[in-house]
């Protein structure tokens, strides 16, 4: 997937649903648009539209005409046990294509979803993400604890929590430069998730 797949996913889409409509992007399209390139065919996204029916059949067609697969909701923090806190509150606009608005989830609010999913892919991303975007630390992983924070309680919680400390302690010198310092932002990220010193 690269920006080149995704405008003619949504300059299609556009085509065949004229209604204006808010599309935040997520997961490796979005990524694809911060700079990070690898090869996915699909798209997520979050979706704001007042004629849902519409649309689905508009996705379905765009899916035939582009071979790209679209998974999509009104809401995404549902597809985690992992929150995605407010995240339709933190986003930035990408573009206008037709009617539609595609906006981006800020680096700090999309790196929820890859810290919880965490497979090899997923850390590629965000270690390119983060350093292209220049995410500082302290903002991503405030972002990241409080999402810990605000999740319902279930065994998805702790193996987030070893996940981020992990990727704090193996990568974030790789994002964040030498002089980076695990210990103090491991530290922050457990204060923000309300754990205990």
């Amino acid at each position: 997937m690269n920006r080149t797949q995704v405008e003619r996913y949504f300059k299609v889409l556009a085509g065949l649903y004229p209604k204006r409509c808010r599309i935040i992007l997520t997961g490796a399209a979005a990524g694809s648009l911060y700079g990070r390139v690898r090869a996915t065919l699909d798209i997520d996204f979050a979706v704001r539209t007042a004629d849902w029916p519409a649309f689905e059949k508009a996705v379905r067609r765009t899916t035939e005409l582009t071979g790209i697969l679209a998974q999509y909701g009104e809401d995404i923090d549902r597809w985690s046990m992992i929150s995605y806190l407010d995240y339709d509150k933190h986003t930035r606009l990408y573009k206008k294509i037709g009617s539609l608005k595609i906006r981006l989830m800020e680096p700090s609010y999309w790196a929820i979803g890859k810290l919880a999913r965490y497979l090899d892919t997923d850390i590629r991303d965000l270690i390119s993400v983060l350093k292209r975007t220049a995410t500082p630390w302290t903002t991503c992983l405030a972002v990241a604890g409080r999402a810990l924070k605000h999740s319902p309680k279930s065994t998805a919680c702790a193996l987030y929590r070893r996940q981020v400390e992990d990727f704090i302690r193996a990568s974030g010198k790789k994002v964040w430069g030498r002089d980076f310092q695990p210990d103090p932002a491991v530290r922050l990220f457990r204060r923000s998730a309300g754990i205990p010193a």
